[in-house]
């Protein structure tokens, strides 16, 4: 496939769990407004744009580092059924950063197989290196996602010219939103380049990290945004024009992350503050996988670099899990969990 990642490349057969029956599909809910449209050319990039609530879904794994499907899929049910209208598949919380083109292009292919009725599925085929962004966005809408998450060329940087050319070629092959976190970067997307980027007819909007004071400056000249801060989400909505959140927390709490979003609600966004974040007190995906094992809804397997909380802190996590755990779908108890409890896999 795919030049680069060619470390991953060397072992990119998928070996994933056994295949999974297709469900029979349902038309999909009239809160994503997409009327049972389910390929990027019959979708609305208009109806796109209203999403307010986009999970950045977590990719399980068997004991041996391989994908787990039947997990995979339970997650993603419930985040349908807590109100959750899209999910970006294979972003960073969901680790393609840790596979190779192989499963990454198989996961967005059987997630618009199984659930592409249901709600958007955002590829994340974005990549430093614009032929590969290219050829993984084109392999990505051949599968059938709806559209694609971007990121501006990080590590081996370019000219803000090269950002605006690069970001251009991957919008020419279908509807995408821009991802922007200079944290991860180290480059940050100015105004003017995104400015520029809002004029294309396959932009759907920013996925701004850098606060709420430059989404309303956004959404104050018409540029649709989602926040990529769960802390601020409720804010980004609601009193600064932003149509919601790419969301990490929604793994865990899809309805009340929903419910944040639907109405103004100031004494719930609080009362999630404590657990939001602790699910960043490490760099993200490694909090959400961790609540996810402790919860026994994924199995407690880690690809390496990544590695579970420490104790102390799965310790502080269990009572702020156990203080939303109603609202934690198929979670029946929650646990500290040993070290020896979890896998490090380094090979898969």
């Amino acid at each position: 496939m795919l030049s680069s990642r060619s470390s991953m490349i060397k072992h990119a057969s998928c070996n994933c769990s056994a295949a999974l029956p297709v469900r029979s599909r349902r038309s999909l809910s009239v809160r994503a407004n997409l009327k049972g449209k389910t390929t990027a050319s019959q979708m609305s990039v208009e109806a796109m744009r209203k999403l307010k609530l986009i999970t950045a879904v977590k990719t399980p794994y068997l004991k041996n580092g391989k994908f787990d499907l039947p997990a995979y899929d339970r997650l993603v049910e419930d985040q349908i059924k807590n109100g959750v209208e899209g999910v970006i598949v294979g972003g960073t919380t969901g680790e393609g950063q840790l596979m190779s083109w192989d499963e990454h292009i198989m996961l967005i292919a059987h997630t618009v197989n199984v659930y592409g009725n249901e709600l958007v599925v955002v590829g994340n085929t974005g990549s430093n290196a614009t032929r590969e962004a290219l050829h993984a966005t084109e392999q990505g809408f051949a599968v059938g996602m709806h559209a694609s998450l971007q990121i501006n060329p990080y590590y081996g940087k370019t000219s803000m010219t090269g950002v605006k050319m690069h970001l251009t070629a991957v919008l020419d092959e279908g509807p995408a939103i821009i991802y922007n976190v200079p944290g991860r970067t180290g480059q940050d997307i100015p105004d003017d380049v995104v400015h520029e980027l809002a004029k294309h007819h396959n932009f759907l909007g920013m996925k701004e990290c850098t606060g709420n004071a430059r989404i309303k400056a956004y959404t104050s000249r018409g540029i649709n945004c989602w926040t990529g801060n769960d802390d601020e989400a409720h804010d980004a909505r609601h009193s600064n024009g932003a149509v919601g959140v790419i969301s990490v927390t929604s793994n865990v709490i899809p309805g009340l992350m929903a419910k944040l979003l639907a109405e103004p609600n100031p004494e719930l966004n609080a009362s999630l503050q404590d657990l939001i974040s602790w699910m960043f007190v490490e760099p993200n995906p490694i909090s959400v996988n961790t609540a996810l094992s402790m919860c026994g809804i994924v199995n407690p397997v880690f690809r390496l670099p990544y590695v579970p909380l420490s104790r102390e802190q799965r310790e502080t996590g269990a009572k702020l899990l156990e203080a939303v755990k109603e609202h934690i779908p198929n979670c029946n108890e929650i646990k500290v969990l040993e070290d020896s409890d979890f896998e490090l896999i380094s090979r898969h």
